[in-house]
């Protein structure tokens, strides 16, 4: 299968997950993140705002506000494929952009510097143990982590571990996959 096959064989997996089992392997992804010490040391967390079938991170966001961290949201930029983190300080500062997915209001949110954050929560649909992902098809992260030099997690449910994947030369490979059922070191 090539990845645009690989995309939607793993998005109909996780659309078939049932609300109450969805829930219950988020929270259990979130409190073994919550665990790590790269959470607990960390001021500055970027993460991007899920969608239905990913692993919720609203809670993650929640999480950090109670804890006193700083939380960072992309805003994309299609035409040259790129994102910029903007602290996000309330829901309410999200606009809906396209794919129903949300992003920071530029308007009502403040820019950080890549270098500021000192922990990426890097999102993907498929991974591998050695850190490399299938992302949503845009090397947003890709062309990001090429010049980020801090601490990356990957939060997935154990179906979205995959043994091998095609990997390109450009595919930089996430630190740690933190799943329902483990943490991988990668």
């Amino acid at each position: 299968m090539d990845k645009k096959q690989i995309r939607e064989s793993i998005k109909q997996k996780l659309a078939a997950m049932e609300r109450p089992v969805y829930e219950q392997k988020s929270f259990e992804a979130a409190s073994k993140l919550y665990a790590l010490a790269e959470w607990k040391k960390a001021k500055t967390v970027a993460l991007t705002v899920s969608a239905d079938f990913e692993v919720d991170t609203w809670q993650l966001i929640r999480s950090a506000w109670l804890g006193g961290k700083k939380v960072y949201v992309p805003k994309c930029h299609p035409a040259d494929r790129t994102m910029q983190f903007h602290r996000l300080d309330r829901f309410s500062d999200l606009e809906k952009v396209y794919a129903g997915l949300y992003e920071p209001n530029p308007e009502k949110t403040v820019l950080i510097e890549p270098n500021q954050l000192d922990l990426v929560i890097v999102p993907g649909l498929l991974f591998e143990r050695r850190g490399f992902r299938i992302g949503f098809g845009g090397g947003y992260y890709d062309r990001f982590l090429s010049s980020y030099e801090g601490q990356t997690i990957s939060l997935a449910f154990s179906i979205q571990l995959s043994d091998t994947l095609p990997v390109e030369k450009h595919d930089l490979p996430v630190q740690k996959i933190v799943t329902e059922k483990e943490v991988i070191v990668c």
